[in-house]
């Protein structure tokens, strides 16, 4: 008898959740080379096979006011895909991240009793806590990727496995500054700075005036500095670009590079990092850093009102403590910015400190992250009974 294809659904709503669903697909395909994963995703995972509804890019955007500004459409879509799932019924579903999209459609399929896999704790640690009530209506098990997560879930009763972080598996624990800057052809000598404004649009067009200030500031100090600035896509390259010109920082020693984030940060003295992934990216490349934000003045009074935690950059999140500077909002001005970097600079044993911290979340945060989050997954398709792990 032929068994029949297992369908997933799966979405995930920016270029993070893209490499986590990447990732995930892959480990499940291994496990099960037959199955099928129909939803929303980006580049990396269409490349494994998945059939796309909607374009991600329509789910990329973040805070309060820019997402009252795309409301409609992304009501729009998420009605429609939930109209396609119950029409269609996949076997499981997955959400990676994105919980204000997915959580609401999560609900209305589990309540057509199709598993749900919600892959990435929403941080109710950080801020808007209330929300596990939701959770716990909405998902059929969590997929944890940090360790203090796994504690809170099982305090609610919400099946729970901790998987740790795909980024921990994919980075070297010891990164090669000097062969990077052979390859890159970048010389020792010289203080090379990266420079991360964010994946998003709105991240790079709020940030990168500063940026671009601030590298003008460093460099009256540091007249050898290089500049790195990789971009994750053609459109934000473009917004950079014109904020170059505008900024009249044609003539700087301002590199930008499409993609290639991984080598700026390995080849770096030091990063200034839009806050989010590329933070623990930063981290786990055991680089010093400063965090930075800006974001709409409505969404940042409405997200201040909510938070738990001081911090907001996921390496002092997980240390539990300020051990990188974070400068946001009306604190990030590109006088700050260049204070904060050349003080971290030119401190040898805050460097040695940081790069040890590092270490010892790089140990903690890698599981073999792909293979934990499949194994956790394949029950529900087979229809097994799954208990917290």
């Amino acid at each position: 008898m032929i068994k029949p294809v297992k369908v997933i659904g799966i979405i995930a709503g920016e270029a993070s959740g893209d490499l986590l669903g990447s990732h995930l697909m892959e480990a499940l395909k291994r496990a099960m080379p037959d199955v099928r994963f129909i939803g929303i995703g980006g580049h990396k995972m269409q490349a494994v096979g998945m059939q796309v509804l909607f374009p991600m890019e329509k789910l990329a955007v973040r805070g309060y006011v820019e997402v009252l500004r795309h409301y409609c459409e992304i009501v729009g879509i998420r009605r429609k895909l939930q109209a396609h799932f119950c029409t269609n019924p996949p076997d499981l579903f997955i959400g990676v991240d994105a919980p204000d999209f997915n959580l609401d459609l999560e609900l209305k399929l589990k309540e057509r009793g199709i598993p749900v896999i919600h892959y990435v704790s929403p941080s109710i640690w950080a801020w808007r806590g209330e929300r596990i009530h939701k959770i716990k209506r909405a998902v059929s098990h969590i997929l944890a990727l940090f360790p203090f997560e796994a504690p809170l879930y099982k305090k609610a009763g919400i099946p729970v496995t901790y998987v740790g972080h795909p980024l921990a598996d994919m980075l070297p624990a010891v990164p090669n500054r000097a062969a990077m800057r052979v390859q890159m052809r970048l010389s020792m000598q010289n203080k090379v700075f990266a420079f991360l404004p964010g994946s998003r649009q709105s991240e790079v067009r709020f940030l990168a005036a500063t940026f671009i200030e601030t590298a003008r500031l460093i460099l009256q100090k540091l007249p050898e500095a290089i500049f790195l600035v990789p971009l994750a896509s053609s459109e934000t390259r473009r917004i950079f670009k014109e904020a170059l010109w505008q900024c009249d920082g044609h003539d700087l020693p301002i590199t930008i590079l499409f993609g290639h984030a991984h080598d700026a940060i390995i080849a770096a003295d030091i990063v200034l990092v839009a806050s989010g992934t590329a933070t623990l990216e930063t981290a786990l490349l055991k680089r010093p850093m400063v965090i930075t934000y800006k974001m709409p003045a409505l969404s940042w009074w409405l997200m201040q009102r909510k938070k738990y935690q001081p911090y907001v950059g996921l390496p002092n999140i997980l240390a539990g403590k300020f051990v990188v500077p974070e400068l946001l909002q009306k604190d990030a001005t590109p006088e700050n910015l260049r204070q904060a970097l050349l003080n971290l600079l030119f401190d040898d044993q805050a460097v040695a400190e940081l790069e040890a911290i590092f270490t010892d979340m790089h140990s903690t945060l890698r599981q073999g992250n792909a293979h934990k989050a499949a194994q956790a997954i394949l029950p529900y398709l087979s229809g097994q009974n799954c208990a917290i792990k």
